[in-house]
């Protein structure tokens, strides 16, 4: 009989207090929950602790705050410090501005594969829907609902979960908003690449790494639904450098990141 791994949900956030309690208030409807729950928190001020501190007595998993000081973006050192903190042997990473669909964990597990990593997928939410549930987390979001776009990936579809994966030996469109893999698998890629300061593709550097380790990425739809709140997009002034990094990985097939989860101190 199958026995799922110990599970670590990582949270990443930044100063957005209330999309962070709509995302936690999602983990706590898990039909399956994770082993424990890690705020990979890149700087935030003192309302994200607060929180925290309000949430942990009644949550239903332990809550690691993992903190440090802001000094710009810097998720990927962020990210690596909260891999070092997890006790599971299998991670799923989301963002703080997602919310949970109740079978979310459970179907990730489900999908879990020994020699893959998962790339899932994220509705979004427009953001009159997103004021909404910001001012009331309890409130219901699914498929039907009004305000929901990208409306494919709201789709959860059990019996026909087979169909809507596939394995693939390619980096692109792999976002850490909803990602699994194998801790031991991310410590032999040595993890985020530190380098990466400022928004974007810190993750599909992350994924190249796997595949040049014969680690597929294994895509998964109409399963581990996640609705994604709207907000104005971040700035993006060294992605093109994070573009060389990546072709550079992708060009010489990198395997492990010289500055990474065993560079950070």
């Amino acid at each position: 009989m199958y026995s799922a791994p110990a599970t670590t949900l990582i949270i990443a956030t930044y100063n957005w207090v209330e999309a962070l309690h709509c995302s936690l208030v999602s983990v706590t409807k898990q039909k399956v929950l994770p082993t424990e729950v890690i705020i990979a928190d890149d700087g935030s001020d003192h309302r994200t602790r607060t929180l925290i501190t309000s949430m942990r007595a009644n949550f239903p998993v332990p809550i690691i705050h993992v903190w440090h000081e802001d000094l710009g973006f810097r998720k990927s050192r962020i990210l690596n410090q909260a891999v070092e903190q997890s006790s599971g042997k299998y991670v799923v990473q989301v963002d703080g501005d997602v919310l949970l669909h109740t079978s979310f964990i459970r179907d990730h597990l489900a999908a879990a594969q020994r020699g893959t990593f998962i790339r899932g997928t994220r509705a979004r939410l427009t953001p009159a829907k997103t004021n909404e549930l910001l001012l009331n987390a309890d409130n219901e979001v699914n498929f039907f609902s009004k305000g929901v776009y990208n409306r494919f990936n709201a789709m959860r579809l059990p019996v026909l979960r087979s169909l809507g994966q596939r394995i693939e030996m390619k980096s692109r469109s792999v976002r850490g908003s909803n990602l699994a893999f194998w801790k031991d698998d991310f410590i032999r890629v040595n993890g985020y690449n530190n380098e990466l300061n400022g928004w974007g593709h810190e993750d599909e550097e992350l994924a190249a790494r796997f595949i040049n380790n014969n680690i597929a990425k294994k895509i998964v739809k109409l399963s581990a639904v996640q609705y994604h709140l709207h907000h104005e997009e971040l700035p993006k002034s060294n992605e093109a450098f994070h573009r060389e990094i990546i072709q550079h990985t992708l060009l010489t097939k990198v395997k492990r990141c010289a500055n990474g989860y065993e560079n950070l101190l």
